[in-house]
């Protein structure tokens, strides 16, 4: 069965650019995007926006057996391994990015009390990125501080793909988030900010992903056991 997985690890400078400019190949991986990791609501102008020692990286494989071969065989497969991922099983796809168009809109179905890991993707319309940055960093500040996420954050590849990835206590809590259907001042802005894209978009392409959480491995930044 096609599995995907997203990973992090630090890595040092010049091997996180690298990887940057020349993603890995490797038997049974389909597709991947090497990113470097963002704070979510960081400032704009600020170490913590661009965080070139922490790698992010989401993949698609063929099956299990690829990814367990390209960890243990590949160098950039031994370097993720000393890092963290989670392994995923694709659920729901919203709007589309070329390179994931082939996942259909619904691949199973979501107990809303179970567990999910959401992944957003986006490649950006660079002469949008000021009206981005300002609809954007208050929904980074919700998903950072939302009570039902166990790990939120962000990351980038220059000089216009973005992504998000957060882990949920249960699909409910996502999309009550998503939707507008949480309490509180915060509760409404990921809603208002998805009416704003559709007014005119950020985007040239963009895709929301959703994710039954597998297995989870490794630790980071001192923390495992992310997955409720």
């Amino acid at each position: 069965m096609p599995v995907h997985s997203f990973h992090l690890v630090q890595a040092p400078p010049h091997t996180a650019a690298g990887r940057l400019l020349r993603p890995p190949s490797a038997p049974g991986l389909r597709h991947v995007e090497v990113l470097v990791g963002m704070q979510l609501g960081a400032p704009v102008v600020s170490p913590h926006r661009m965080q070139l020692r922490h790698l992010a990286v989401f993949a698609e494989w063929a099956d299990e057996a690829a990814l367990d071969s390209f960890l243990a065989e590949q160098p950039f497969g031994r370097l993720l391994d000393t890092g963290w991922h989670v392994r995923l099983e694709f659920l729901r796809r919203w709007g589309t990015v070329r390179e994931l168009a082939h996942l259909p809109a619904e691949a199973g179905r979501t107990d809303p009390a179970e567990p999910v890991v959401a992944v957003t993707l986006a490649r950006m319309r660079l002469p949008e990125l000021p009206r981005f940055i300002h609809w954007g960093r208050p929904v980074e500040r919700q998903v950072r501080d939302h009570p039902e996420t166990t790990l939120a954050l962000a990351a980038m590849r220059p000089l216009r793909t973005v992504s998000t990835f957060s882990i949920w206590t249960s699909a409910r809590a996502m999309t009550g988030m998503a939707f507008g259907r949480d309490t509180g001042p915060a509760a409404r802005l990921h809603h208002e900010a998805m009416a704003e894209r559709d007014r005119r978009d950020f985007h040239h392409e963009f895709t929301t992903l959703r994710f039954r959480p597998l297995s989870e491995h490794g630790t980071w930044q001192g923390r495992s056991n992310l997955v409720p």
